[in-house]
């Protein structure tokens, strides 16, 4: 039986949150312990679904994973299996991330084309031409990614077409098993990427450029195991942001990071919300309704576009009107046909939608498409007349842990059902 949250609205949120390990760097993280025999140690792991999906795709692997309480240990054999079945690798898009370990450590690897949320067509293009510049050879096959490198890999210069953050991690990962030198220009520059290399260089990698939209990597001929930290959830951190302003709550969000948030955070300054860095976090406070913001999505440094269906849903009921846009993922725009249900006035036209703000939306049923969707559309109903049911809670529970115990601690009346 499918669960769902059902939101009565009126709430503004007040209290404190606390922000877990990134559901887009543990992932990564995860799958770059193939690159190292022996038990690797990740901590600050966040309680999400998606977690469990990997951990069964490295169990299917070969590896041994023993989950505790905030942290995972991974011990990978000597000669892992290079098969990532359909049956996993479709629930998250994170599970392509094997295929660059497995390439450079096995010689091979069959990698499921990956599902993962429905936010429209995130091509692999970049990922496959950069293991072929590294020398393996690779086809699709029966609906599989299907690498060879026997031989190993060299390595070489390679300028992606996109700063794509998939492509940047598993060329990296490839990379730091190969022989000689590879550099990634126009890599991306996310928080995530910085992570996961820095896990690397723990575990013996030599990087230098993270951060940077070009990244160069020494081959070593072994990696050891190693213990590391996963950084803040900056999406949930930007999330709990605006569940503050689009409330007119008061939030003090421990454990962020304000530096891998500052655009955000100056778009809801603009919006009237009062935002301080206070030690180990940040507090959001606003006061009145918000003002209606334009904001379009971009690679990191600019507006993340897994913030993007909050600010819609903040636009929603602002003062005045804006435009979002949306940079990154064509299919991001699918949940406003949803959030129109609530009575909010928005207009999509290709990759821009233009928001009418309205005082108060009216709660309904409607249903969660993706991750951010899904947590869009429950806020949304924070502020809704009435009572909104959100069905298909688990794409939420795959990147929020706790979702519905932590808005209720808040204040807020929502429960599972």
């Amino acid at each position: 039986m499918s669960e769902r949250f059902r939101i009565v609205g009126g709430a503004h949120l007040k209290g404190e949150v606390h922000v877990p390990g990134a559901k887009n760097s543990v992932l990564k993280l995860m799958a770059a312990t193939l690159l190292a025999p022996g038990k690797n140690t990740i901590t600050n792991v966040p309680d999400i679904l998606d977690v469990e999906i990997m951990i069964e795709l490295l169990e299917r692997l070969g590896c041994t994973v023993n989950r505790l309480q905030g942290k995972v240990e991974i011990t990978v054999p000597e000669n892992p299996e290079h098969r990532a079945d359909y049956e996993l690798v479709r629930k998250i898009r994170a599970s392509i991330n094997v295929l660059g370990p497995l390439t450079v450590r096995v010689g091979a690897a069959d990698v499921a084309l990956p599902g993962g949320d429905a936010i429209g067509p995130r091509p692999l293009d970049i990922h496959i031409k950069g293991l072929e510049a590294l020398g393996a050879k690779v086809h699709i096959e029966h609906g599989y990614i299907v690498t060879e490198a026997p031989n190993g890999l060299d390595g070489a210069t390679i300028e992606l077409d996109f700063p794509s953050v998939g492509a940047t991690e598993n060329i990296m990962m490839a990379a730091v098993l190969a022989r000689g030198t590879t550099v990634i220009d126009n890599a991306a520059r996310e928080p995530d990427i910085v992570d996961i290399g820095n896990f690397l260089i723990e575990m013996g990698a030599k990087i230098s450029g993270l951060g940077s939209t070009t990244i160069t990597i020494e081959g070593v001929k072994k990696l050891n195991p190693a213990t590391h930290a996963t950084l803040p959830d900056r999406i949930i951190t930007g999330t709990w942001a605006f569940a503050a302003a689009i409330t007119q709550g008061d939030i003090t969000i421990k454990g962020a990071r304000a530096d891998h948030l500052e655009i955000p955070l100056e778009k809801l300054t603009n919006a009237g919300a009062v935002v301080t860095t206070i030690e180990d976090g940040i507090r959001v406070h606003m006061e009145h309704r918000p003002k209606a913001i334009d904001v379009a999505t971009l690679p990191y440094p600019g507006f993340p576009t897994d913030l993007q269906p909050m600010v819609v849903a903040m636009n929603a009921i602002a003062e005045g009107d804006a435009i979002v846009t949306e940079n990154v993922f064509q299919g991001r725009f699918m949940f406003v046909n949803e959030l129109s249900r609530l009575g909010a006035k928005i207009t999509v036209d290709g990759h821009h939608a233009a928001i009418c703000g309205i005082p108060q939306l009216s709660g309904a049923p409607v249903v969660a498409t993706d991750i951010r969707a899904g947590v869009g559309l429950v806020l949304a109903g924070l502020v809704a007349d009435g009572e909104t049911i959100v069905e298909d809670a688990f794409h939420i529970d795959r990147g929020f842990p706790n979702f519905a115990e932590q808005l209720q601690a808040l204040g807020a009346d929502v429960k599972r059902i």
